[in-house]
């Protein structure tokens, strides 16, 4: 698909195809929009606006308010791709969101999904541990 196509994608079409994935096992629109928050920086009113305004992919990844920096930790693949090894910017942020979502209708627990920073702090840990013996 031709980059320009994918960016032009209007977020408020592909957002109830997200909800009603996670819908049907047995997830909720809560939860979802919790992972859209988390990744983003976006709140429930500025993330209804977004959908509202129905901005493509590039506008709402341009104007999200603080994108995740532990963004970094979401590995995997998706659509075929590792996500990890997507050089364009704007289609990996779109996938690590894809990513989440499948995370989400999974039934991963929120924790791991959003790469809680109790789990990186016992992870440290346990590293630390591993190096002293």
């Amino acid at each position: 698909m031709d980059k320009s196509r994918v960016y032009r994608i209007v977020f408020a079409s592909v957002y109830p195809l997200y909800l009603k994935k996670v819908e049907s096992k047995g997830r909720t629109k809560e939860e979802l929009d919790t992972i859209i928050f988390w990744l983003t920086g976006y709140n429930k009113k500025t993330l209804q606006k977004q959908i509202d305004q129905k901005v493509d992919f590039e506008t709402f990844f341009a104007e999200a308010p603080a994108f995740n920096p532990n963004a970094s930790k979401i590995t995997g693949i998706i659509c075929g791709y590792r996500v990890e090894e997507i050089e364009d910017k704007l289609i990996q942020k779109m996938r690590y969101l894809d990513k989440l979502v499948d995370e989400l209708a999974k039934g991963r627990t929120m924790e791991k999904i959003l790469r809680s920073e109790i789990q990186g702090t016992k992870d440290t840990k346990v590293t630390q541990r591993t190096r002293r013996n």
